[in-house]
C-alpha cells in the first residue's frame, strides 16, 4: 500500500519520462541550426544575434532529461560549430557542453512547457553561455575580454523571445510513446 492515490502516482511517472525523437530529427535539427549560425551571418549580419545551436542544445537537453545525454548533445553541437567557425577549436564545445549538462539537470527538476519558463531558459542560458565563453577566452587563451554587458543582456532578451516559438516547433517533431 502506498500513501499516494494511484492517479497521482501515474501522473508523476508519466510526467518524468523523457521525450523521444526520430533519429533524423536528432541529426537534422542541430545541423540546420549550426549551418544557420555559420552561413546566414555571411549574407545577413543580424543573423549572428541568434544562437540557434545553443537553443537546440537547451531544448534537446531539457526534454531528454538525462545529464549525460545533455553533455553529449552539447559537446557534439559545440564541436561541430567550432569546426565550422573561425573561433579556436573547443570554446563552443566546452560552453555548449556546460549548458547541455545544466539544462538536462534542470529538466529532471521541472517541466518546461510554459512559455515564460521557455523564455527564461533562453535568456538564462544565453547569459551563462556568454559568461563561460568570456571566462574560457580569458583563462585558456589569455585574451583580453570586453564583456559588453548591455549588449549581452539585449541579445539574451532576443534569444529568450525566440526560444518559446522554436520550442513549440520542436515539440511538433516528438514521437509518441
Amino acid at each position: 500500500m502506498s500513501e499516494y492515490p494511484e492517479p497521482l502516482y501515474l501522473g508523476i511517472a508519466k510526467r518524468r519520462r523523457f521525450s523521444r525523437f526520430r533519429a533524423w530529427v536528432l541529426f537534422a535539427v542541430p545541423l540546420a541550426a549550426i549551418l544557420f549560425q555559420v552561413y546566414v551571418p555571411l549574407f545577413f549580419q543580424y543573423g549572428s544575434y541568434l544562437d540557434l545551436p545553443l537553443i537546440v542544445t537547451v531544448y534537446f537537453s531539457v526534454t531528454r532529461r538525462q545529464p549525460i545525454g545533455g553533455i553529449l548533445i552539447g559537446a557534439g553541437i559545440g564541436l561541430v560549430q567550432d569546426s565550422l567557425s573561425h573561433q579556436p577549436l573547443g570554446l563552443f564545445g566546452i560552453t555548449k557542453t556546460l549548458c547541455g549538462y545544466v539544462s538536462a539537470s534542470l529538466g529532471t527538476r521541472f517541466e518546461a512547457e510554459h512559455g515564460a519558463v521557455r523564455f527564461a531558459l533562453g535568456f538564462v542560458f544565453f547569459v551563462l553561455h556568454q559568461l563561460a565563453y568570456w571566462f574560457l577566452r580569458g583563462v585558456l587563451l589569455g585574451q583580453a575580454v570586453d564583456p559588453e554587458i548591455l549588449r549581452t543582456l539585449l541579445l539574451a532578451l532576443l534569444n529568450g523571445a525566440v526560444t518559446p516559438p522554436l520550442f513549440y516547433l520542436f515539440d511538433k517533431l516528438k514521437t509518441e510513446g
